[in-house]
């Protein structure tokens, strides 16, 4: 059986949580110091580590089969790929920003600046969508420093908590782009390779939905279980066993991570108590 070639970053935080989720995947990768590509001992895929702005570009020419990267990087380089899945981790966004001095205005006050980004493309868009004519000046990186040296007016950069440009003088005026980490494939797999693919992503939407969701066990009054079964459905519905103590059941569910604390109070209104909450490693819908 051929390997299936994923290309991830080489070094970095999206590179360290493209290999945490391939771990937790079940798939054992060597990864020592300066390696550029490695194989998996319990899985048909090889790993090969790459700067991320050139990811793209090696799915098209199928020199690797898939990619985990930025969605901001698959939209900049405009490549004949494919996005399979958002990953829901590396969350950031490619904003636009200027001196925090500045009494910003909204789109027309970059009419005729002069805008450093990394990002051309998704610039020229933006500007093109709002009828801007204004220049931009292509860096490769360290944009955040541009105007404080008189090389543009403001930037157009990835932002994730915004500390690098308040510490630059830079305040962030407009989101052009919300963006994560998603999963690219080339538009020729064979079958053998696809076989592979859909038996990867059968893992990780496993490993994705454990994240997302949390295992509670409660004790409760029998006549507090209507109550407690409208408020934790679970996938299909609770689990209910009787405990010793008569009239008491016990419930097992699983509830979202985004509601997971206002559940947890309305099952306490509705007469839960001793609630446990366990970390759910894989999760298969």
């Amino acid at each position: 059986m051929s390997n299936l070639k994923i290309a991830i970053q080489k070094t970095g935080r999206l590179s360290e949580n493209s290999r945490k989720l391939l771990e937790e995947s079940g798939i054992k990768i060597s990864n020592g110091a300066d390696v550029l590509k490695s194989r998996a001992e319990n899985f048909p895929v090889e790993v090969l580590y790459l700067r991320d702005d050139d990811i793209p570009q090696y799915v098209e020419q199928q020199v690797a089969d898939i990619g985990i990267l930025g969605e901001n990087m698959v939209l900049e380089k405009e490549k004949n790929v494919i996005i399979l899945e958002k990953l829901g981790f590396a969350m950031c966004r490619l904003s636009l920003a200027v001196p925090k001095n500045e009494t910003f205005t909204g789109p027309a006050w970059l009419m005729h600046k002069k805008v450093a980004t990394s990002y051309p493309r998704l610039l020229t868009g933006f500007l093109s969508r709002n009828g801007i004519t204004a220049e931009i000046e292509e860096i490769s990186g360290s944009v955040e420093i541009a105007p404080g040296i008189g090389l543009a007016d403001a930037v157009c950069d990835i932002v994730s908590t915004g500390s690098t440009l308040m510490t630059n003088g830079l305040k962030e005026v407009i989101t052009i782009l919300e963006s994560q980490a998603v999963i690219i494939s080339g538009t020729e797999l064979d079958s053998e390779k696809k076989e592979i693919l859909d038996k990867l992503l059968f893992r990780i939407r496993a490993v994705k939905n454990a994240a997302r969701n949390k295992y509670i066990l409660l004790n409760a009054p029998e006549k507090a279980v209507p109550d407690i079964c409208r408020i934790l459905p679970g996938m299909k519905s609770p689990t209910i066993l009787p405990l010793a103590e008569k009239g008491w059941c016990s419930l097992h569910s699983v509830v979202s991570e985004d509601e997971f604390w206002e559940k947890i109070n309305m099952l306490k209104c509705a007469g839960a108590e001793g609630i446990l909450v366990i970390p759910i490693e894989k999760m298969i819908l």
